[in-house]
């Protein structure tokens, strides 16, 4: 999976940065009994196992076509992405807002702060490189686009999966850190415990938009409106094909589009003639929008030239 097709430079990145950090926030707990490290520590862990997941689902789409799934398996990356949704929410959300409950039922005196400090301050250096390399990469796909209506409208998973990853474990590091300190500060550990609950309800709200902009792909989701519009203006040469009656794309993968339409031809064409138009059509339609690899059209008489398409 090159870094144009899934983002892998992004993802090997966060992989070594999640478990770096994994391994020194679990120390820091054990060393601190700090239910924000905790929290943090599993979170960490469930993030490499999520990287791992983007890049077997990556791998698992590039097997070739068979008789059982004659489109391929383009979307298997959608669904890898989308259990690494359900991961974030199970392991990471609920574990987080369960420890900081406790916690703040029942705190307890944090030992060593300083250690838990500077894992932290390790933590968020870790992490802003990863998700530095993360923009690095998205940053040609973005182009002007907002970073909002990229991660909403992005047809490859892994690398929106990665920023919200990343942002997420940046924030809830702060909060740990905010936890521990304030813990720290006024000798109260209630904050620990709330810190931890801000993680968790943070990992909440990612897992869940996560799940819905995956869910929308795993569903099957139209080409981009832009390109609908290069798809319906290609189709027409105004000669043999006057006018698409329908049409309709639907994205088999990140880099794979069916589109289907039925197409007006004037009447009293030769077979022969309809062949080589639907050809040309398709040809069009090709070098406006490389993804459409999968593409059936159907001929029909032009009985309401003047209506709309």
């Amino acid at each position: 999976m090159s870094s144009s097709e899934g983002g892998a430079t992004a993802i090997v990145a966060a992989l070594g940065a999640n478990l770096a950090i994994a391994v020194s926030k679990l120390v820091g707990f054990l060393i601190t009994g700090s239910s924000s490290m905790a929290a943090e520590a599993v979170h960490s862990f469930a993030d490499s196992g999520n990287q791992v997941l983007l890049l077997v689902g990556g791998r698992r789409a590039k097997r070739d076509a068979d008789e059982r799934h004659p489109f391929g398996y383009g979307r298997d990356r959608y669904f890898y992405a989308f259990v690494v949704a359900l991961v974030l929410f199970s392991l990471g959300s609920l574990f987080a807002v369960y420890e900081g409950v406790e916690k703040i039922r029942h705190p307890h005196e944090l030992e060593t702060p300083s250690v838990a400090i500077g894992i932290l301050v390790f933590a968020i250096l870790a992490e802003s490189f990863s998700f530095r390399t993360a923009i690095s990469e998205a940053l040609p796909a973005k182009g002007s686009t907002s970073w909002a209506q990229y991660i909403r409208h992005a047809k490859s998973p892994e690398l929106p999966v990665v920023l919200l990853e990343d942002l997420a474990a940046l924030i809830g590091l702060v909060l740990a850190l905010a936890g521990v300190g304030l813990a720290l500060v006024t000798d109260a550990p209630v904050w620990d415990g709330i810190g931890t609950l801000s993680i968790g309800l943070l990992l909440g709200v990612v897992a869940v938009v996560l799940a819905v902009e995956m869910k929308g792909l795993l569903i099957g989701e139209s080409a981009a409106a832009p390109a609908v519009v290069a798809i319906r203006e290609a189709l027409v040469d105004g000669a043999t094909v006057l006018r698409v009656i329908h049409l309709k794309t639907m994205h088999l993968g990140p880099e794979e589009l069916l589109v289907a339409a039925k197409i007006a031809m004037p009447a009293g064409m030769a077979l022969p003639d309809i062949a080589r138009a639907i050809d040309d059509a398709e040809a069009r339609v090709r070098a406006v929008e490389p993804l459409a690899r999968q593409m059936y059209l159907e001929p029909d008489l032009d009985r309401t030239p003047a209506a709309a398409s």
